[in-house]
């Protein structure tokens, strides 16, 4: 308590020690305001609110704070005075520190954007109302203040707004507070309401009687229109200075651009004894400074800076020209403009107000009577003609809470409140709403710039894409009217006038090229009179043009303020990459105003739109997939304007959390050891990727759970499988194989059983990763390991099984049996593999008894099958088959001549083994045989023993065998130039036994179907004579592969060594072709389908392979020069010679000079990566041949064992020749992590896995 007490006593006694070092106040007698001094004092001591309502000059911005401190406010905590500008919170701090008679810094300080001259005693604070909106964010009930001056309250700017709402809400939580409420105008009415009826104290303004004259464009010139104001201006000027009466001017403009060009002819007059001065906001201190300073007669030339903040002395005649820049939000662009518009009748009596000071003045206005009689009175609050997104990110931002509870005077629409929101969350600037908002790190950053948050979003984006200058220009077109005119009457003039311009694929690219052209060269910029002419002679409005000069500077100077300077000016050409930074960053502003096309100039829009483009447009009648407009706005139709094209490519990683996700077609990979699915992105409904193929275990991790079990565990699709799955499948297979050989499924547990073992061990594992990481986790597999009660339901018997056996014995040769249990299909029982050759030299007898274990099932089907009198002899059935099971025995007969000679004996009945070889059973009872060729490839198939001899015999169906011969008379076609049929199989039956395969081949003519009597020949082929059709079908859309596949001139010279630029370009054209058209398709739906997908992809894949092949020449180009730099060293020394010859070698086996012809584009990615190795290899070896030489030992082996199993794949089966070419690549990754282990391998590899792939490999080779 003690210290407690200790600290009131001190704050007490800085309490009264503040209170009495108050200054004296002196309000200026001649100054209106002194006449309210006492009612003033006297309502701020006794109300929380007041309203001083005073006309402009009456002095209530400088004598308000003095008359709070004679009221006793400034003592608890500074008074606070805001101000609109910074100029006059400057300006009016100095001119009360000046009447107090102390230098400013003392009881007076003010703060403005990078500068605060507030001394901690001080008494009197004045701030630009962002200052002191800011500084809630520290202090939220600005507990630093015991009252707030809110001046100029008239405007109703949106600081304003917010300082007023929060002022609504800290008079409650802070009854000591004082609020005092200024306004210029009259219109109070909305202050009373909001503040419970506060008083309100008038002050007059005017000393001496002020004289309107109208001068519109028509009394000075009749060529002279109201865009010519400064021109009038000018010669205003010339009128009063002609009367010859004396007195200061005051004339104001809309923008600094007028200002400066205002002064400068004004300057070519040579008024005698006459200052020039510019005054507006962003001209230096010192400089506003001059128009308080110099003396004699003056000419100031002002934006609305000098309409209510700042009162100039010694006004005696001012010039309107009625005009300001009012900012304005389009919501058809989404855009926060600020164009020059006619100011309210309140602003134009507020520039009258401004002379009369010391006598009788002259307000000249540029415009007529029914003009000013026509405006409204009022100019309408900030918040209602502003974007909502950007209100509610500077409140997220200022912490002040939801827009739709927070007190505005006006509050804004609910609905708009919204869209704000909407808005916000596209530009990926805030997320939630309400009391829930919350600002992203982008959005932060955005709000601070006070900008519209489209244009902030694109600058910030044109920032990290490295485009500042470019984009800045189109942000600034964007936010005035469009500068290009259109007559009615000289339409054609202007569309010639003006296609120098247009660039064919960006509206947004033709009004930067307008900018250019307009402001010259870079270093000699074109002469006022001469941007001029330009503007003529081009249709283009000169005032609109300086229109956009002057925002592009202030958006550069609101750049450079928060530290993102655009840099220098340079004037890049616009390269396909310069073209990709510029609309990404423009589509981070307007990314809902994306569109696919749909039809001619009819584009799908997003959020379920259609619009078309806007005839204007360089677009139109020119077909692009997809685009992005600045506007979308309906008039007779909804048209999209000012648009480009873009790639769709680049919204998924724009669009962010706006892109939606779906999934379909999950399945297994067993290459990748994952499950995978074709992913669906949409961005406000609008595809922006189809079918693209990803893992989809962390998309849904339970469905990819499921399928991980049922594929890679379940079944056992996994390449290289761990042992514990080795011995279950093991098992499985086992138990599946008594199954198939009983026929019957009682012995093994469903898949359903096994899939619940693995998933309740495994749960949350869904691929071969996850599964190692829980055996490591576990310590071992033991957890995974299945025993047979796992597995089987009832184990058969033994003995039953022998009568299956696994291999059948003919003479000294033995052949694999295989059992099926699988009614109805072709491999339903018994199969027996035989090798062509060997098959003649066994008896057709061998193959009918078949295994023991069908022999009972066999008897009985042939008993059924006899004819019925027959069969009534040897009745009851079931008896029969008793007797003839138990008692006949195999023979070396055949099985009819044996079962004809037991009945005979048995039954006494002579049924001759012909009528039991006719018999109709069951196709499973007949053993099923398989000819292989020497490949141990099938190519014959049956149950007939007769006639797969026919079929197995030499030259089996010759060429102009009849068979073959009608099989192409029935299938084979000639000149074909589309796909005009359903279906082409992939296979046909020829004759009885053997298979014809069916492919397109490419000829002259057209495109051929063919009948091929290799399976590889035909598949080669018929993916070739896709490749016509589809590129038949394409022929046109084709042709801009020979305008973008172009070899630059860098690359030129390495182009050499692969047959020359023409030679590659055309390689990389065919490479396109063959990707994209290659295709073993075999249906019309498939064709049509996949030349659907071909638009997108056409460009994409052109894209890729381009940059891939510069990304190789370049690599190539860098190695063939390291090898030149060592030639003359390797002379004299062998370890660097050797180093040579090896890496030459390898260089042209990885390219060599058709190396297009040789891989696939994903393997194409791969090579610079591979080539840059042999570039490090060079580079190190110099320095240290013998490493080198270490390093090349550890490849030696395994390249020389691939040498030997290439030669051993030469014309082995192709899967044997893919397992080769996947060990050549392996030893590229194992030679990267040798001799370069900086650039990384693409998977996994050591010497161990090149060792275990060598044996697997080997091991496919043995028979």
């Amino acid at each position: 308590m003690t210290t407690l007490e200790a600290h009131l006593r001190q704050s007490a006694a800085e309490h009264d020690a503040r209170r009495r070092s108050r200054p004296q106040v002196r309000v200026p007698p001649a100054l209106p305001i002194a006449a309210k001094r006492h009612e003033i004092v006297e309502a701020i001591r006794r109300h929380p609110v007041l309203i001083i309502s005073g006309e402009t000059g009456c002095g209530k911005s400088t004598q308000i704070p003095k008359m709070c401190l004679e009221a006793g406010r400034g003592v608890s905590g500074m008074i606070a005075c805001t101000q609109p500008r910074r100029i006059a919170a400057v300006t009016i701090a100095h001119r009360i520190a000046e009447e107090l008679r102390e230098p400013l810094g003392r009881t007076v300080g003010y703060k403005i954007r990078f500068q605060d001259r507030t001394p901690r005693e001080a008494y009197i604070k004045i701030m630009t109302d962002g200052m002191l909106l800011a500084e809630t964010q520290s202090d939220h009930n600005l507990l630093e203040y015991d009252t707030l001056i809110i001046d100029e309250a008239h405007e109703r700017s949106l600081n304003i707004d917010f300082l007023l709402g929060l002022a609504r809400t800290l008079l409650p939580a802070r009854p000591e507070l004082k609020v005092i409420i200024t306004s210029a105008t009259l219109d109070t009415e909305k202050f009373i309401e909001a503040f419970n009826h506060p008083p309100v104290i008038h002050v007059g303004g005017r000393l001496y009687p002020v004289e309107v004259e109208h001068m519109p464009p028509e009394s000075f010139s009749r060529d002279m229109d109201e865009s010519d104001y400064v021109e009038m201006a000018v010669r205003a000027v010339e009128r009063l200075k002609s009367r010859r009466q004396p007195g200061d001017i005051l004339i104001f403009m809309p923008t600094e651009q007028d200002i400066l060009e205002a002064c400068e002819r004004l300057g070519g007059k040579h008024y005698a004894g006459t200052s020039i001065l510019p005054l507006y906001a962003r001209l230096p201190a010192h400089e506003q400074g001059r128009v308080y300073s110099v003396t004699g007669p003056k000419i100031v030339v002002a934006t609305n800076v000098a309409e209510t903040s700042l009162t100039i002395p010694g006004i005696r005649y001012v010039i309107d020209t009625g005009l300001a820049r009012i900012s304005h939000y389009q919501p058809g662009t989404r855009i926060h403009s600020l164009p020059i518009s006619p100011i309210s009748q309140a602003s134009a009596d507020q520039r009258k107000g401004r002379c009369g000071r010391v006598q009788e003045g002259l307000c000249l206005r540029l415009y007529s009577r029914e003009d000013y009689e026509s405006r409204p009175r009022f100019t309408p609050p900030e918040i209602l003609r502003s974007n909502l997104a950007e209100v509610i990110l500077r409140m997220i931002y200022l912490r002040l809470g939801d827009p739709n509870a927070f007190p505005f005077v006006d509050r804004p629409n609910p609905k708009n409140v919204k869209d704000g929101y909407e808005a916000l969350r596209e530009l990926g600037a805030a997320t939630g709403s309400g009391r829930d908002a919350d600002l992203t790190p982008l959005g932060r950053r955005m709000a601070p710039i006070p900008l519209d948050p489209r244009i902030s979003r694109m600058l910030l984006e044109a920032h990290r894409e490295k485009c500042v200058e470019e984009v800045t220009v189109i942000s600034s077109a964007l936010s005035i009217r469009d500068p290009r005119e259109r007559p009615p009457d000289k339409a054609n003039l202007a569309d010639q006038a003006q296609a120098v311009f247009s660039h064919p694929d960006s509206d947004f690219l033709t009004l930067l090229n307008i900018w250019r052209q307009y402001h010259g060269a870079p270093g000699s910029p074109l002469s006022a009179s001469r941007q001029r002419k330009f503007c003529h002679d081009h249709f283009l409005s000169h005032g609109r043009m300086r229109e956009w000069g002057f925002v592009h500077d202030q958006i550069l100077s609101i750049l450079e303020e928060q530290g993102l300077p655009a840099g220098p000016a340079e004037r890049r050409e616009i390269s396909p990459p310069v073209y990709a930074a510029i609309h990404r960053s423009i589509l981070t502003g307007f990314l809902s105003n994306i569109a696919v096309h749909k039809e001619k100039s009819v584009y799908q829009a997003a959020k379920g739109r259609e619009v078309m483009l806007f005839p204007g447009s360089t677009l139109f009648g020119k077909a692009r997939p997809w685009i992005v407009a600045a506007e979308v706005v309906r008039t007779s139709r909804l048209y999209a304007r000012m648009a480009a094209k873009i790639d769709p490519a680049w919204l998924e990683e724009l669009g962010g959390d706006e892109c939606r996700y779906a999934y379909s077609e999950p399945r297994w990979d067993i290459d990748r050891g994952e499950v995978r699915a074709k992913e669906r992105v949409t961005l406000y409904g609008l595809e922006i990727i189809k079918d693209r193929d990803v893992a989809y275990g962390p998309k849904n991790p339970d469905e990819a759970h499921k399928i991980f079990v049922a594929r890679a565990l379940v079944e056992g699709r996994v390449k290289d499988p761990p042992e514990f799955l080795k011995l279950n499948l093991a098992l499985q297979s086992k138990a599946a194989g008594f199954e198939e050989k009983l026929r019957r499924r009682n012995i093994m547990v469903d898949e359903r059983t096994i899939a619940e073992f693995y998933s309740r061990r495994l749960a949350g594992v869904f691929d071969l990763r996850g599964l190692e990481k829980r055996i490591q986790k576990m310590g071992n597999d033991g957890f995974l390991r299945m025993s047979e009660k796992d597995v089987w339901l009832a184990p058969p018997d033994p003995a039953e099984l022998a009568l299956y056996p696994d291999s059948f014995a003919v003479g000294d040769k033995r052949f694999r049996a295989d059992y099926r249990f699988s009614p109805g299909a072709e491999e339903d029982g018994l199969t027996i593999r035989i090798p062509s050759p060997e098959f003649a030299a066994i008896p057709d007898a061998a193959f009918e008894w078949g295994p023991p274990g069908y022999f009972r099932d066999k008897v009985e089907a042939l008993l059924k099958a006899l004819p019925k009198n027959t069969r009534k002899q040897l009745q009851p059935i079931a008896h029969t088959v008793d007797v003839i099971a138990r008692e006949m025995k195999p023979t070396s007969l055949s099985l009819f001549e044996s079962l004809a000679a037991f009945v005979r004996s048995r039954f006494g009945l002579d049924v001759p083994a012909r009528d039991w070889a006719k018999a109709d059973i069951p196709s499973y009872l007949k053993t099923r045989l398989v000819l292989t060729d020497h490949a141990g490839k099938e190519i014959a198939s049956g149950r007939d023993p007769a006639a797969m001899r026919r079929a197995a015999a030499p030259s089996a169906m010759p060429e102009d065998a009849p068979e073959w011969q009608e099989a192409r008379r029935q299938w084979e076609r000639t000149g074909i130039r589309s796909w005009d049929f359903d279906e082409l199989p992939e296979t046909v039956k020829v004759g009885h036994f053997l298979v014809g395969y069916l492919g397109l081949e490419a000829g002259e003519r057209g495109v051929d179907i063919r009948l091929f009597r290799d399976k590889e020949e035909a598949r080669a082929s018929h993916e070739r004579g896709v490749e016509a059709l589809l590129a038949a079908k394409f022929a046109k859309d084709t042709d801009f592969l020979r305008r973008y596949l172009l070899i630059p001139e860098e690359h030129v010279k390495a182009a050499l060594y692969f047959g020359g630029k023409p030679a590659l370009e055309k390689k990389m054209q065919e490479k396109v072709r063959a990707e994209l058209f290659r295709r073993n398709i075999r249906t019309r739906r498939d064709f049509e389908a996949h030349a659907a997908s071909l638009n997108r992809a056409m460009a994409e894949t052109s894209h890729s392979l381009h940059e891939t092949t510069m990304r190789i020449l370049d690599a190539y180009r860098q190695t063939r020069e390291a090898l030149q730099a060592i030639k003359k060293p390797a002379g004299s020394n062998r370890a660097l010679a050797t180093l040579a010859q090896e890496v030459r070698t390898e260089l042209d086996e990885i390219v060599p000079a058709d190396f297009m012809d040789h891989h696939p584009l994903e393997r194409l990615k791969e090579l610079p990566r591979y080539i840059s190795s042999l570039w490090v290899r060079v580079q190190r070896g110099r320095n240290d041949p013998e490493k080198d030489r270490k390093k090349a030992e550890e490849a030696q082996p395994f390249a020389q064992a691939l040498a030997k199993l290439e030669k051993r794949a030469a014309g082995a089966p192709p899967d044997l020749r893919r397992a080769v070419e996947e060990l050549r690549w392996m030893l590229e990754e194992f030679k990267v992590s040798v001799f370069a282990p900086e650039l990384k391998t693409a998977y996994p590899v050591s010497a161990k896995r090149l060792a275990q792939k060598i044996k697997e490999i080997n091991d496919l080779f043995r028979p």
